[in-house]
């Protein structure tokens, strides 16, 4: 999909589909980008002393810088902010990053130029991304440090991923005849001073656990339909009587899920057998019966998040903000990004709490105690020196505390620098950067519980379950075999990773 960008809204879904971007040619468009960028300067031309522009940063406000010394100052700016640390951020999202500073620059209302503009474009359509280290941000005053990499590319600094390496930019330039681009009084500032790195890592995280909730969905189904369970927590009726969207539409996700399976049974069927079976309870576990309400909260959270990233994304998010119409200078701290790193952690608990759910069904699964008739560890064979999925349900288990552990609210931390002018900072792009790194445990402990759940299909029969469940069954079974006796099984694990990461579960 090509990207034409001007002043519109741009969802997450194109940002993510976007192939090849194009700066609008509208004649609306670029006549109030070229006002905008034409009054600014006209502003600096007169003397008038503008924040970070013809003055210094932060408590070096006060300090006067000529026109002709403008240029120099935005040089020096993304120069003296080279110090991100950490693990360099995925091609993927360094690449968003570009995309989503070319979306909030092109609101008319930074002030850049349009050839500022066409350079972004370029980097786009020539793939040359900026390589950026994953620290190193407060989040406020945007993310300063990391977004300074961009701005250092467009000037021909640093490094970039090209052609699936990583190369110095300079090299790139030359090999495509690309000539640096010297920035214009206000552009380095305007590329530095936003919140795009946090959002860019956040829509990352998000695409990758929404994949994650839709899987855990299913695992749930195939959980009502292994212990026989009661479908009755999934009513139509249940839920219309508490009526949040996210828990209606994760009940009805499981609900059809289920369809077409001979394990499940209705209400009535639990009452006909309560005298005749004493093994039978009334109701299944919390962890079967409210997994709708569970799954729920988390649905509803994500729309909320996917929504405020959204929005931060095509916000207009440097500082100062130029009203070129009514010729107007605003010095505001849109910067600050306080939305990301709330929808952040609140994800990070809806990730823990996943986790949980998924710990306490595995934990039903293995026990023979509780997963009525599968029999101990789900082994298929009855020797007493095998032990069936015993281990694997340790590792998942230890996974799940490795996310719940990592839940402490990173915008609670604000750390002031910078001579106490960022002294209350929004620390969103470490509430992105911890939300991400769930990812990885997640995926691990739904391999690890799908490989239960096809052998608890084996023990079942193939032809009891739903189609839904039957065509997970013979995904991983296509690349794993069932558990007969004791064997590594950290290989399977990482081959249905790549299933689930591959979206086959939901």
């Amino acid at each position: 999909m090509k990207l034409i960008v001007d002043e519109k809204r741009v969802s997450l879904e194109e940002i993510i589909e976007t192939k090849s971007l194009e700066i609008s040619k509208n004649e609306e468009f670029v006549t109030h980008i070229k006002h905008t960028h034409d009054f600014l300067m006209e502003s600096i031309k007169n003397g008038k002393p503008i924040y970070g522009i013809t003055t210094g940063y932060g408590s070096s406000g006060k300090n006067y810088v000529s026109y002709e010394d403008a240029e120099r100052l935005q040089t020096n700016l993304f120069r003296f902010h080279g110090c991100g640390i950490g693990e360099n951020l995925s091609y993927k999202v360094c690449r968003y990053a570009v995309i989503m500073r070319t979306i909030s620059l092109s609101k008319a209302r930074s002030a850049v130029s349009m050839e500022l503009l066409h350079r972004l474009e370029m980097l786009i359509e020539k793939d040359i991304i900026p390589v950026i280290p994953s620290q190193g941000s407060v989040g406020a005053s945007g993310d300063l440090t990391p977004l300074s990499y961009i701005a250092a590319v467009i000037a021909g600094e640093r490094e970039v991923y090209y052609k699936g390496e990583i190369k110095d930019v300079m090299e790139v330039y030359s090999e495509l005849n690309i000539t640096p681009y010297s920035f214009k009084p206000k552009e380095a500032l305007a590329i530095m001073n936003g919140t795009t790195i946090m959002s860019a890592i956040a829509l990352n995280a998000i695409e990758q656990f929404e994949v994650i909730l839709d899987s855990m969905e299913s695992y749930v189904s195939g959980m009502f339909e292994v212990l026989l369970g009661d479908d009755t927590p999934v009513s139509d009726f249940v839920h219309e009587s508490k009526p949040f969207s996210g828990q209606i539409q994760a009940a009805k996700n499981i609900k059809r899920k289920i369809e077409g399976s001979k394990l499940t049974h209705g209400r009535d069927d639990r009452y006909d057998k309560f005298f005749a079976d004493n093994d039978l309870n009334i109701q299944d576990t919390y962890s079967m019966r409210c997994a709708p309400q569970v799954l729920g909260v988390i649905r509803d959270n994500l729309n909320i998040s996917k929504n405020w990233v959204e929005t931060e994304i095509n916000s207009v998010n440097d500082n100062p903000l130029i009203d070129g119409e009514n010729r107007v200078i605003y010095t505001s701290g849109n910067f600050y990004g306080g939305y990301v790193a709330h929808a952040m952690d609140t994800l990070k608990i809806c990730a823990a709490n996943l986790a949980d759910l998924l710990d306490k069904e595995f934990a039903l699964l293995v026990d023979h105690k509780f997963n009525r008739g599968l029999g101990e560890n789900l082994k298929l064979t009855n020797e007493p020196f095998f032990h069936g999925f015993k281990a694997m349900q340790i590792s998942l288990s230890s996974l799940s505390a490795d996310v719940i552990k990592n839940t402490t609210a990173a915008s609670i931390h604000s750390r002031p620098t910078e001579s106490l002018n960022q002294d209350k900072v929004s620390m969103g792009t470490t509430a992105a950067n911890d939300f991400e790194k769930m990812m990885p445990d997640l995926h691990n402990m739904l391999s690890i519980a799908f490989l239960g759940m096809a052998q608890a299909v084996d023990i079942r029969g193939v032809a009891e379950v739903s189609p839904h469940l039957k065509n997970i069954h013979d995904e991983i079974r296509t690349i794993v075999k069932p558990l007969l006796e004791d064997r590594r099984m950290d290989g399977d694990i990482k081959a249905i990773k790549v299933l689930l990461k591959e979206a086959r579960f939901t």
